[in-house]
């Protein structure tokens, strides 16, 4: 093993399929070990955007397989049925077989559109993801959950799909632009208070300056991220619920209610990390409404998102669209909506039915309009 392998991390994803998550630089040339012994031809899945920085692996693929590339439109616009159609096309008339296999190289919404081709292409092929942001590598890529959206809502349509592996390339942040940087933080600070508060210890220990994708910081934070979705996923893979009161895989959901419609209602022009930024400090507001969340620990919310730049508070939408949004997020249960919060740091429950004027005083307290 080289000095530079040596420095990789694996985390093992365990479950009816296990799998390899790796951390760590130039990671290209560890995909055919993912990818496994069988393989004869690779569709490369990759953000039209990012035709130039695919090409490492794009070559290292062709040294071993026959390689074709199936481009998508970038970000949301991604994951539309007409996408996922032409992908299946494209397979079709290549002659796909379940020998082959699948590799996602974009973002979150690149991952979930090629997953869902993936898990969807003769009920389901080999895929390897190699996300290329930092929302993609602590959320979209781990866990097996492919999806796209309708004009009804985000990721209403999908499969659970669990990867052959995920690649953490951290090189490929270097090209990534501040804003969609420090959006990825949502999902790592998020991470910090369902599950390890070492994370806002580190958030509130360095300045967001520091974070840089060759930080020492931010592989910390991406690693504990990554735990923390491995730990969950591995003991509640379909989000059939937890143990003791913990709510499973649904944890990993927290603040994403608020989060998803307002993404639904800026027809998706916010950046996912941002909203889910907004949707845990309001959750945490929420919580503290029902008297399951210590004030501290509310504004510890506001603290932590505000340090690493992302936004705390929202005005763009009023609550009664808002609401009505999150009627339709899949987490409802009928029509009953039902939010993670949190007890304490670290201590996860779900609240269900909380009522519309907590619901309404919360989105208030967060400067939120009628």
């Amino acid at each position: 093993m080289t000095a530079r392998r040596a420095r990789d991390t694996v985390l093992r994803v365990d479950g009816p399929a296990p799998y390899d998550v790796v951390v760590g630089h130039e990671l290209a040339d560890r995909l055919p070990a993912l990818l496994g012994v069988g393989v004869q031809r690779v569709a490369v899945v990759f953000s039209d955007v990012l035709a130039e920085l695919v090409n490492p692996v794009l070559d290292s693929l062709a040294a071993a397989y026959d390689v074709m590339v199936l481009p998508v439109p970038d970000g949301e616009r991604a994951k539309k049925a007409a996408v996922a159609a032409s992908c299946w096309e494209a397979l079709g008339e290549a002659g796909f077989t379940r020998s082959d296999a699948i590799v996602t190289f974009g973002g979150g919404a690149t991952t979930d559109v090629g997953g869902f081709v993936a898990a969807t292409w003769l009920r389901g092929v080999r895929v390897v993801h190699v996300p290329t942001t930092l929302l993609g590598m602590v959320d979209a890529a781990v866990g097996g959950k492919t999806g796209i959206n309708t004009r009804s809502g985000k990721n209403l349509v999908g499969s659970f799909h669990e990867p052959a592996g995920v690649l953490c390339d951290l090189s490929l942040l270097r090209s990534l632009p501040r804003a969609e940087l420090v959006a990825g933080l949502g999902e790592v600070v998020k991470c910090g208070f369902i599950a390890d508060p070492a994370i806002l210890e580190l958030v509130e220990k360095h300045d967001a300056a520091e974070i840089t994708p060759d930080s020492a910081v931010l592989r910390d934070l991406v690693e504990r991220a990554v735990r923390v979705k491995v730990g969950v996923v591995s003991s509640d893979l379909r989000e059939t619920g937890g143990s003791d009161g913990h709510p499973g895989r649904e944890v990993l959901n927290y603040g994403h209610t608020l989060a998803h419609a307002i993404e639904r209602t800026e027809n998706y022009r916010i950046r996912h990390g941002e909203a889910v930024s907004i949707g845990c400090v309001y959750v945490a507001e929420l919580a503290a409404r029902a008297g399951t969340l210590a004030p501290d620990i509310v504004e510890r919310h506001h603290r932590a998102f505000a340090r690493v730049g992302l936004p705390t508070t929202y005005s763009k939408a009023s609550f009664d669209d808002l609401h009505d949004a999150m009627k339709v997020d899949k987490k409802a249960r009928g029509s009953q909506l039902r939010f993670v919060v949190l007890a304490d740091l670290a201590v996860p429950t779900v609240l269900a039915g909380p009522s519309v004027v907590d619901l309404r005083d919360a989105y208030a307290a967060i400067g939120g309009r009628p």
